[in-house]
């Protein structure tokens, strides 16, 4: 966590221009995909953009993790392009580079993936795709479905259901025989005085890990 907060002052030190944003977000457990990476556990994360007016943009993403008594922090990078098609359709393409530290055997769990986003109006349909899970060798995918009902300019509702894939389930599975999974969430969203609060249910199919859990997140954003 310490590492994280470093990172982020040095980042902030730089002068920044009007394409820049940061956030800071705290929450009652990591949750990836429905499945806990604090180990039940508070986390901090934090994270900076920077985005050109042409679409491309980079950034980086921290967070404390408790992950096989081996990982205590994840640090990602990402870079990607976004563009509208019409007023209502939207794509991001890009690539995320996710790094573990921790002991030292913990980066072995280093790996990079690409990734295609789409947004209509109030909906978003994701694809995520690694060549390397988590270091493992397996390939493996991530599917989602998204949508946001939008109750007020501050309140919104967002109910969404994924699906994780081993495509080689002799390198990497989540459980015994299982291969894949579904994550399903109901997140509901409020904005009050430039802090954004979610709280809501998420839950996976998965028996032994990934149980119905209450996640709670509370984000300030900043942008210059």
């Amino acid at each position: 966590m310490y590492k994280i907060i470093c990172i982020l002052s040095l980042l902030l030190s730089f002068e920044l221009s009007a394409n820049w944003s940061a956030s800071v977000t705290l929450a009652n457990n990591y949750l990836f995909n429905g499945v806990s990476q604090t180990n039940d556990k508070a986390a901090l994360q934090v994270g900076i953009n920077y985005a050109t007016n042409d679409g491309f943009y980079v950034g980086s993403w921290g967070s404390n993790v408790d992950l096989d008594n081996t990982a205590t922090i994840e640090l990602d990078g990402y870079a990607g392009y976004s563009q509208a098609i019409n007023d209502e359709l939207y794509f991001d393409l890009g690539a995320s580079h996710y790094t573990y530290q921790g002991k030292q055997n913990s980066n072995e769990m280093n790996y990079s993936e690409l990734y295609m986003k789409w947004n209509f109006k109030q909906t978003d349909i994701n694809f995520w795709y690694a060549w390397d899970y988590f270091g493992t060798g397996a390939r493996h995918y991530i599917v989602m479905l998204n949508h946001m009902f939008k109750v007020n300019d501050k309140l919104s509702v967002l109910v969404g259901i994924d699906k994780s894939v081993s495509l080689d389930s002799d390198q990497w599975q989540w459980q015994a025989n299982d291969r894949d999974y579904i994550h399903k969430q109901l997140m509901a969203n409020f904005s009050y005085h430039n802090i954004d609060f979610s709280i809501g249910i998420q839950s996976t199919d998965l028996n032994s890990i990934g149980e119905t859990q209450l996640l709670f997140t509370l984000t300030k954003a900043l942008a210059w």
